[in-house]
């Protein structure tokens, strides 16, 4: 059951991802939130400022602790970026339909992240790795807009070294010093180990990416509903009560931010929307 106000969690560790993104690990003084669900996400509060809805890219530890991922863009996730170990936040959720891990058992699982995407798709390739056996072909495609860009450096490098794995990165404008593949990510599915008949594909990033990427694989053979992407609209409440989040029929806070693109491809068309 999700909480209606915010549990006071203490900032406990404060990781440096890029110039404007950091991952807070945020562990319970006044008790915990339930368990979460890889996709799910809470609406965090820097007090005196305001509440924002950030997806949980760390599953929870034993003792309650998670980890959030947030890029610095406007005054509350400012405050944020800058909260120091010790700093006190608020926690209410978790909240939204996270991510359907059971349909890729026995299948090839595609994950393709775009930018600060990668943040609500990691606890997706964390769950995979922890159950390796259970799962095909592995294949990791992420994108950025420059190399400074990248999130989670470190660990995509670790990733890079295991042999069951199947990992790309592409970013649109390069530096002098990348030496890696230059484009958008969609290009990298031309030489992804791809079994459309046999995939599923996990999807985030910003709305347009994940549109083409959606597009991209339909064209390769994978079905809609073996695609699922994660949708970002303005949630305010988180239970669906104030309808800031409306898409078409669906407020996503509620009835997502995770759906299948068979359920959403016809609504990501409309540019009211």
């Amino acid at each position: 059951m999700t909480t209606a106000l915010p549990l006071l969690y203490r900032v406990h560790g404060r990781e440096v991802e890029t110039y404007d993104t950091v991952t807070l690990t945020l562990e319970p003084m006044d008790g915990s939130l339930p368990a979460s669900a890889p996709g799910q996400f809470t609406m965090l509060t820097a007090f005196g400022i305001g509440e924002v809805p950030i997806s949980i890219s760390g599953t929870a530890a034993p003792d309650g602790r998670l980890a959030q991922t947030l890029r610095a863009v406007g005054a509350v996730t400012r405050a944020l970026y800058h909260a120091t170990p010790g700093s006190v936040v608020g926690l209410r959720g978790p909240y939204g339909v996270g991510w359907d891990l059971s349909a890729a058992r026995g299948r090839d699982v595609v994950i393709v992240a775009g930018g600060i995407g990668i943040a609500p798709v990691w606890p997706v390739l964390q769950a995979v790795l922890a159950h390796r056996r259970v799962h095909r072909r592995v294949t990791v495609l992420i994108g950025a807009r420059t190399p400074r860009d990248i999130v989670f450096g470190a660990e995509i490098a670790e990733l890079r070294e295991r042999s069951d794995v199947h990992v790309d990165i592409t970013v649109d404008q390069a530096s002098n010093e990348w030496l890696g593949r230059t484009g958008v990510v969609t290009t990298l599915l031309a030489d992804a180990p791809i079994d459309p008949e046999l995939t599923d594909a996990y999807v985030c990033g910003p709305e347009v990416m994940m549109r083409f990427t959606a597009d991209a694989l339909l064209r390769l053979g994978v079905p809609a509903g073996r695609i699922q992407l994660t949708l970002e609209r303005n949630m305010r409440c988180g239970g669906g009560l104030c309808g800031h989040c409306q898409l078409g029929p669906y407020l996503i806070c509620r009835d997502g931010p995770v759906v299948t693109y068979d359920r959403t491809a016809d609504l990501l068309t409309v540019r009211e929307l």
